[in-house]
């Protein structure tokens, strides 16, 4: 104890300069090393006052406390949040019924290893836009790192729950963030089109008009570009991953042609409820976990409403039930908002694919007709210049008939099957920008309630998937 006693500085510098060591090993650039001697005069020779706004001696200012109280938990927080953890919360239903509007989650970043920030000069526990405005972002792009992730625990595995940026938020309208920029330059360009079709000018392709969209959309909003760490954060499950086979037959998912929905009952779908003419029991439903908000009522006995098969089950027991149907978009329905939204790819929702998940290294052919699915893969995620002329291909200025993918990419889709905005409608997610995985679920407040009943208590610490 008295070695101890005796030894102290030195102790405290050498666990602080082993942890520094570590830090700068995990962090891989050793440029950091040079922060050795910083760490040294801190704890050893203090010949620098690093802490400049209170005085080493003496009693500082109650003000001065807290100031210091205040940089010091900022700078821990900030620390925690890039390299270990940050809290998430459901904001949509899309994932329900595993994850609630309301749900708190803690994030791991060591699970698939934490990235570091493209943007490190940014305001303090905001994401892209400062506290108390609508549209000032939150930080600064004079200085910009690349996409570097460190070490982690493990992959992102089928099934896996995982956090990550929304791949359609580079571009973002600011009076409507709630939607995407592309979703809304193709409903113009449609606009536009149909405008046209029974004039002379009817003939026309439908791209020719995206230009003019996207003149229309400068002119009449704000539009802002975000790097990857400032777009909005999504959560999302991974059904496939990189050299998967992704094919929806009838809503229901199959990879690698075998089936990934058998065994998850918490995956939902719509169902068509037809009553005898008598109203539903709004409260047996709330027994059940389906409010209000869920329900769309088409008439006075038909109800459209997001079931897992239990519950539809459980419904068409009730007695003034007619029947139950679960609603499955018909194969060849186009829609147009699906990806990649060409019209050579008639899916939809619920019959999809086969497309096979891009991995890294891997090398595909191209030709004008799947340029649609890898197009924003070469031009957004991997940045470079794709023109097609005369029906041929060059990227980069050099013509090609092939392409070599250089990130690893997933397709994530909501467990709320037809109340989510996901990879059947924006495609890819790419390798950089998966933020982490959703570990536990630490709060749950219910938002239809109010006062200490907002608490989910039962869900409070239980895990998620």
């Amino acid at each position: 104890m008295e070695f101890i006693k005796k030894h102290a500085t030195w102790i405290r510098f050498g666990i602080a300069a082993l942890a520094w060591i570590l830090w700068v090993i995990w962090l891989g650039n050793y440029w950091f090393l040079l922060g050795l001697p910083v760490i040294y005069d801190i704890y050893v020779s203090k010949k620098v006052n690093w802490t400049f706004w209170k005085k080493r001696e003496g009693k500082n200012s109650t003000i001065i406390e807290w100031l210091d109280a205040l940089i010091y938990a900022i700078v821990a927080v900030t620390f925690i949040n890039i390299f270990f953890f940050q809290n998430y919360k459901i904001p949509t239903g899309s994932m329900e019924k595993d994850l609630l509007i309301g749900d708190h989650l803690f994030v791991s970043k060591l699970s698939y290893g934490p990235r570091l920030p493209n943007t490190p000069i940014s305001f303090p526990f905001a994401h892209h836009t400062l506290p108390l405005t609508r549209h000032t972002r939150s930080y600064v792009e004079w200085i910009q790192w690349p996409y570097k992730r460190l070490a982690g625990f493990g992959e992102i595995q089928n099934n896996h729950n995982v956090v990550f940026n929304f791949p359609e938020g580079d571009t973002v309208i600011l009076e409507m963030q709630a939607q995407s920029y592309y979703a809304v330059l193709r409903q113009v360009t449609r606009e536009l089109y149909e405008r046209d079709r029974n004039t002379q000018n009817g003939n026309r392709d439908i791209n020719h008009y995206k230009p003019e969209a996207r003149r229309f959309l400068e002119q009449n909003y704000n539009i802002a570009a975000r790097p990857v760490d400032k777009r909005d954060n999504y959560i999302k499950r991974c059904v496939a991953t990189p050299g998967d086979t992704f094919e929806i037959r009838s809503g229901e998912i199959f990879i690698n042609g075998r089936s990934m929905d058998a065994g998850l009952d918490h995956i939902q779908f719509m169902y068509i409820v037809r009553t005898d003419g008598t109203p539903l029991n709004i409260r047996a439903l709330e027994r059940l976990k389906i409010y209000r908000d869920d329900i769309s009522q088409y008439s006075v006995s038909e109800y459209y409403i997001p079931l897992t098969g239990e519950n539809a089950e459980k419904i068409a027991g009730f007695r003034n039930v007619v029947s139950v149907e679960r609603w499955v978009n018909d194969p060849g329905n186009n829609n147009r908002d699906v990806f990649p939204h060409d019209g050579a790819y008639p899916w939809n929702e619920d019959h999809f694919g086969p497309l096979v998940i891009p991995a890294k290294g891997v090398t595909v052919p191209l030709n004008t007709t799947n340029i649609v699915l890898y197009e924003r893969i070469i031009e957004a995620y991997e940045l470079n210049t794709l023109e097609i002329k005369d029906e041929e291909i060059f990227i980069n200025g050099e013509k090609t008939d092939t392409y070599t993918f250089e990130m690893d990419y997933f397709f994530m889709v909501g467990d709320n099957r037809h109340n989510s905005l996901d990879s059947r409608f924006w495609g890819f997610v790419p390798q950089d920008h998966v933020v982490g995985r959703p570990r536990f679920i630490w709060l749950s407040l219910d938002p239809s309630r109010s006062g200490l009943s907002r608490i989910r208590w039962s869900r409070l610490f239980s895990g998620t998937g």
